[in-house]
């Protein structure tokens, strides 16, 4: 029998509608908290339909203005290396769901670079080091904790743009990475590595879809996060995969917490 990983919970919606609603509630309420008493809160998104449906259902939120959003500072777990502005940037996709219809300054948006602005995919890596060192934890780890990072979850497991059996998932001496040849388009990506990821407060995956099923429950059984990198994430504090019915099929009973 397999040996499931306890502190990994699982919390199920009905359908990727209800899924979205309830991650966004949670998402929203949240980042009210972290913000009360003054403190710096950084959050990382990331894309994909799920990741753009959970933020447009923030945007509705009715709590949504209760959040001092000037003390919120937008990060991504990675992003496609293409024009600034172009539809497949997770970093747009976020704008036009979330990011354009609140009150949050220009300077707390961290986006990663683009095709566009006359550097390379390296330097585009080096560079989001650089910006995530700007913002040290008190031991002097060069990036900051997010309060909660957003990872989605492909058919093959992957989690940002670190994907199976591939060299970047193994990287622990660099904070982001360049991706070239990605197996799904586009070919050029950055992405955080796994040690910037798990030095998450929270980390809250979302998914969708029976093609899900398989991934997650390969996560939840321990698998080696060298073939399967979603088994790899986990928040200091809390590591939840957010999941519809469809996905659910294969997770066992005792990893389901309705509570959270």
């Amino acid at each position: 029998m397999a040996e499931f990983i306890i502190e990994k919970r699982v919390v199920i919606s009905d359908d990727p509608a209800a899924l979205a609603e309830s991650v966004a509630a949670r998402f929203v309420n949240r980042m009210a908290k972290c913000g009360a008493d003054g403190a710096l809160v950084h959050v990382s998104l990331t894309g994909g339909s799920m990741g753009s449906a959970v933020l447009a259902a923030a945007s509705r939120h009715p709590r949504r203005d209760k959040i001092d959003w000037s003390r919120v500072h937008v990060w991504w777990s990675d992003e496609r290396f293409v024009a600034r502005g172009h539809a497949d940037r997770n970093d747009q996709q976020a704008r036009e769901a979330l990011l354009e219809g609140v009150d949050l300054p220009a300077a707390n948006i961290h986006s990663m670079g683009a095709s566009d602005e006359g550097i390379d995919l390296d330097a585009a890596a080096e560079r989001y080091a650089r910006e995530l060192a700007r913002f040290p934890q008190e031991d002097g780890t060069p990036w900051p904790s997010f309060d909660i990072c957003f990872l989605g979850v492909g058919p093959d497991g992957h989690i940002a743009s670190l994907f199976p059996d591939r060299p970047e998932i193994l990287i622990t001496d660099r904070v982001a990475v360049a991706v070239r040849d990605s197996p799904k388009p586009p070919p050029e990506r950055v992405s955080l590595t796994r040690p910037v990821i798990n030095g998450s407060r929270r980390v809250w995956l979302v998914l969708a879809g029976a093609d899900k099923a398989a991934a997650l429950g390969l996560a939840l059984a321990g698998a080696s996060y060298a073939s399967v990198p979603a088994a790899g994430a986990k928040g200091r504090r809390r590591t939840i995969f957010f999941v519809d019915e469809a996905a659910a099929s294969q997770v066992p009973h005792e990893l389901i917490d309705q509570e959270y």
